[in-house]
């Protein structure tokens, strides 16, 4: 047990939650969800299970003097066999707005996946700790960014001062539905995923629905937008899709419809974009579905390769070029009706050039440093004077 300071016990509820939709009470504390209950209730994919509990987005915000700061945690953890051991996840410490420091939690459960055989393998292990120090003696709003790609369970916040939920800054809400693109990929801290830094140059509050694998237009994430408030919502659509070679053209425009639909059943004015897909150049022309190449696993390098025949195109599988075509017509067509529907075409954030000077790692996930590219972009397109999601006059971001 540290014996270093006197510490104060804070329970972690919702008020002390931002970016969570849900807080699921466990034995040992609570679990954030991006997803509440009743989506996850209707769904029966391990893959969204996975991705919606990990708290990419979600911070413990709260105002204290403290000058040392502990949070106990649970994480869980993923292993592929054969391939090296992944990095423990990253918590981001922000103070009055700004970076002031980052930790880790080692130990806990782990999930050994075998990506050949398809199985998966959880394996208990201990709780940690995560802990911040030198903090100023000053009363100060206090941010933890939890990891963007590893479940973590909260047991306690402990501090050497006493705590209370932080001050609603009055920012207006995001609230911003994609793929694992969206949710963080193979950026490098939570703070640095391309949403989380376009909201901060943004000037908004972010909640962020990226789901690994799983921008799949499934209706209960789109009652989960509806049902959710917001000032401000995005929808990247598209690379799931294609990849998991989930449905035809026939198919896919009704769905896109559908989804809009019931975000604006919640959300009849407020400011929606689309997002196409970011170029892919896998997918531009080569429909799904997408499988890993696992031939440099074992150096820690995996690649994914495109597996449909771009001649199936003509009998209606989608490619990237097919759904950017299809979601420009399909905003074109209905922001006739609704002046506050926008589009945004996703090679605008990462196309060509970037491509050329950034290429996707292992062919589709963006690394940390064109996380940071992308995040610049979509603040410069979506939140200045001409953006879609621009302040009200006299509004300063």
């Amino acid at each position: 047990m540290d014996t270093e300071h006197d510490w104060i016990t804070t329970p972690v509820t919702a008020e002390l939650l931002r970016g969570a939709l849900d807080v699921e009470h466990t034995e040992r504390g609570v679990l954030p969800h991006r997803l509440p209950a009743r989506a996850r209730a209707q769904n029966t994919d391990g893959q969204l299970a996975m991705a919606e509990s990990q708290p990419s987005g979600v911070r413990l915000a709260f105002r204290t003097r403290a000058t040392a700061v502990a949070l106990d945690t649970l994480p869980t953890k993923r292993d592929y066999v054969g391939a090296p051991p992944r990095p423990d996840g990253v918590y981001d410490l922000i103070v009055d707005g700004r970076p002031a420091g980052q930790g880790s939690v080692t130990g806990g459960n782990v999930v050994v996946i075998d990506m050949t055989a398809g199985t998966a393998e959880h394996r208990p292990g201990p709780a940690g700790t995560v802990r911040f120090t030198g903090l100023p003696d000053t009363d100060k709003d206090v941010e933890i960014w939890l990891p963007h790609n590893e479940t973590t369970e909260l047991i306690a916040l402990r501090t050497d001062a006493p705590v209370e939920p932080a001050r609603d800054p009055g920012r207006r809400v995001w609230l911003h539905h994609g793929s694992s693109i969206s949710q963080g990929s193979d950026a490098g801290r939570p703070t640095g995923t391309w949403p989380a830094l376009a909201a901060t140059l943004g000037g908004v509050e972010l909640i962020n629905l990226g789901l690994g694998g799983s921008a799949l237009l499934d209706p209960f994430t789109a009652r989960t937008l509806r049902d959710t408030p917001a000032d401000l919502i995005s929808l990247k659509i598209g690379i799931n899709v294609v990849n998991a070679d989930l449905m035809r053209l026939r198919a896919f425009g009704p769905a896109v419809h559908g989804f809009l639909d019931t975000v604006r059943d919640g959300h009849p004015t407020t400011p929606l974009l689309v997002v196409s897909p970011l170029l892919c150049p896998i997918h531009e022309d080569t429909p799904g579905p997408c499988f890993p190449d696992f031939s440099g696993i074992s150096e820690g390098r995996l690649r994914f390769v495109a597996m449909g025949d771009p001649a199936e195109r003509a009998s209606g599988k989608l490619t990237l070029r097919v759904i950017r075509d299809e979601l420009s017509r399909i905003v074109k067509q209905r922001a006739a009706d609704d002046p506050n529907l926008h589009y945004l075409d996703g090679r605008d954030l990462y196309g060509e050039t970037d491509s050329a000077e950034l290429p996707l790692p292992d062919d589709l996930h963006p690394d940390a440093t064109t996380h940071r590219r992308i995040g610049e972009r979509f603040a410069r397109l979506a939140f200045t004077a001409d953006g879609p999601f621009a302040a009200a006059p006299g509004v300063s971001l």
